[in-house]
């Protein structure tokens, strides 16, 4: 046989699927993460759960390196050349505070210090050049530049989207005083509007490049002693680029692992019948939380990731530090804390035997019962012993029982869980209680009924593959390019062809193969965010407004009698995914005095509270809620049943 497969790597698990491209069935595994170097746990995954070397067709991968880049500052020394005038935009972001009402509350500081901007003389307005990029200016600021010593230089000049030969000519220049040095420029990385969102972008990209081009390639030559093809990683946006152009989008990887973890969550929705999902995905370290309308992933504009704005398209996806290695600790009032602090891969819970000694989420699981398997992963035996202990320390600090505490613990998770589920669908005008609830990752079906309840919701799909989903949505991801270009025109300007040949400009960026997909960036003039709106190159301008306003009208609840612009157009072309055929597997049910073998049969009907062990998580079905087998495997769980 012949496989895809995929490989996501988490705080504390790397998970593998490997779904053969004969006959679409999944097979899957675990191995613990390693934190100082992901790639060795991917090799791991590989040499003890994948099939054979000579039967592996492609790898996708599911990457946190410019994640955890962000968040623990460790990316390249850039240095930015930016317009004179312009050079504090990183500094100044939009004058929003971090938070309306925390006065403490900060905003990360700029991922370039003021020191390293270095101002260029020249200038684009509306009516074209005012100041002209000088063949002496170009040549003092690459003096400036080289001054610097930095691994990598962005260019991130005013209104280069609309006209980009200053950027080029300075890139020019400064690649003729430091030759070999990798140059981003802002016409490239994000040609639309929006100073602050295109430096930032740009500037992500130059302090993320240096060091996922590193991982890659560490990757692909441990990958490649294995005897098997280099790999591919997903973007953001859910689709796979290879490995070589990966390297040079590192912007677009922020949301690798997530991303995949959603697409997965929309392709079980469209096999169970669903249309409208929202997806919580339980690790070990974070909650992942995402919005599937029509079966598919909503994808936006961009979005901040550790504080930094990346406006490139990527799926909806909304991250809190909730997980099943989060740390239960006692703050100064005295008050049961939760998180962000995590136990990681290393020490791990208590539970895990691998050093920790602070109770975690999945400890106060053990200690009430709620996790009952021998084991979670081949490498993993439960202590449930030390997970009690641990939790009765915390409950002792509290003056509380364990039991309790264990309790509070887990309704403290659930809490910031559940907020961040009504931030991406009631924010968005959607209905939660209109939502399945897909529930994955080792912690989703655990967390699932309690966190439906929260928020009215009736119906929860527990699918096959549960702990594993986001790997299981990186094997059949498809392969995918997008490309952008600035339009910044009124919609009613676009008469002739003026809308195909937007078109041929932005799917000239995105390569010539794959199913083909239009997008525009619509929004009322004087508005300050827009919709997305998908069309066709043949289309009238009046099609696509009437498109617009159906939408902004089912979005917003209004339309307005105003004229509709048009911001930017993105083509997207994808390969086709492969297919992928789900066959319910085996499981346990916990009775109150052991397990009990389910026989994978396909009537299986549970009424909580009950137990179930999964092939790689655990279910737990809450009181007045019933669990019915699935024919393709996996779990529908409804309340009042």
């Amino acid at each position: 046989m012949r496989y895809s497969i995929g490989i996501d790597v988490g705080g504390t698990f790397t998970d593998l699927v490997a779904v053969s491209l004969d006959d679409g069935t999944a097979r899957s595994g675990k191995v613990l993460s390693t934190p100082h170097d992901q790639s060795h746990g991917v090799e791991a995954a590989l040499r003890s759960q994948g099939p054979a070397a000579a039967d592996v067709a492609r790898i996708v991968h599911g990457t946190t390196v410019v994640t955890n880049m962000l968040l623990e500052r460790r990316g390249a020394r850039v240095a930015l050349c930016a317009t004179r005038g312009a050079t504090d935009l990183l500094e100044l972001r939009r004058q929003e505070r971090a938070s309306l009402y925390d006065l403490a509350a900060q905003h990360p500081a700029p991922l370039v210090d003021a020191a390293h901007v270095v101002a260029v003389h020249e200038r684009l307005v509306p009516g074209g050049v005012q100041d002209p990029l000088t063949a002496d200016e170009a040549a003092n600021v690459a003096e400036q530049v080289a001054a610097l010593a930095p691994e990598i230089v962005a260019v991130s000049l005013l209104h280069a989207y609309a006209d980009a030969a200053h950027e080029l000519r300075l890139a020019e220049a400064i690649a003729a005083r430091l030759p070999g040095i990798d140059i981003v420029c802002s016409s490239d990385v994000l040609p639309e509007i929006r100073e602050f969102e295109r430096t930032a972008t740009t500037t992500c990209e130059a302090y993320a490049r240096p060091g996922v081009r590193r991982y890659l390639e560490n990757l692909t030559t441990r990958i490649a002693g294995l005897g098997m093809p280099a790999p591919g990683v997903v973007s953001s946006s859910g689709g796979m680029r290879d490995a070589r152009d990966a390297a040079r989008h590192a912007a677009s990887l922020a949301l690798s692992g997530p991303a995949g973890g959603v697409a997965g969550a929309a392709l079980v929705t469209r096999l169970a019948g669903f249309d409208r999902a929202l997806s919580i995905d339980i690790g070990g370290t974070s909650a992942d939380v995402g919005l599937i309308l029509d079966g598919e992933p909503l994808v936006e504009a961009g979005g901040a990731v550790a504080g930094i704005p990346i406006a490139l398209p990527r799926v909806l996806v909304e991250t809190v530090s909730a997980g099943g290695g989060s740390l239960g600790w006692v703050d100064d009032g005295g008050a049961l804390r939760v998180g962000p602090r995590s136990a990681g891969a290393v020490p791990g819970p208590v539970a895990f035997g691998r050093g920790g000694t602070q109770a975690t989420v999945t400890d106060a699981h053990v200690a009430l019962g709620n996790i009952r398997a021998d084991r979670m992963a081949r490498e993993v035996r439960l202590d449930a012993e030390g997970a009690r202990a641990a939790v009765a320390r915390l409950a002792a600090t509290l003056g509380a029982t364990p039991e309790r505490t264990a309790q509070a613990m887990i309704a403290t998770a659930d809490a910031e869980m559940a907020r961040a589920l009504r931030r991406v669908s009631v924010e968005r005008g959607v209905d939660p209680r209109a939502c399945v609830l897909v529930a994955f990752g080792g912690g989703g079906p655990l967390h699932a009924c309690a966190l439906a309840d929260r928020l009215g919701m009736t119906k929860i799909l527990v699918p096959p593959h549960a702990g594993v989903l986001s790997a299981l949505g990186l094997a059949v991801a498809p392969e995918r390019r997008v490309g952008l270009a600035s339009v910044m025109r009124p919609l009613l300007d676009l008469q002739g062809d003026a809308i195909a040949r937007l078109a041929r400009e932005a799917a000239a960026r995105a390569g010539s193969e794959g199913e083909t997909q239009f997008i525009a960036r619509m929004r009322y003039r004087g508005q300050g965010h827009e919709l997305e709106v998908a069309f066709a190159p043949d289309e009238t301008p009046d099609s696509m407004g009437a498109r617009f306003a159906r939408m902004h009208q089912q979005r917003y609840g209004f339309t307005l009698e105003l004229p509709v612009d048009v911001v930017s157009a993105r083509c997207t072309r994808s390969s086709a995914a492969p297919a992928l055929v789900l066959r319910r597997q085996g499981e346990n049910r916990w009775d109150g005095g052991g397990f009990v073998d389910s026989g994978g049969a396909l009537d299986t009907t549970v009424r909580g509270p009950a137990v179930i062990a999964l092939p790689d998580a655990t279910l737990r079905v809450a009181d007045g809620w019933t669990a019915r087998a699935l024919e393709m495997g996996g779990w529908l769980l409804e309340a009042g049943g």
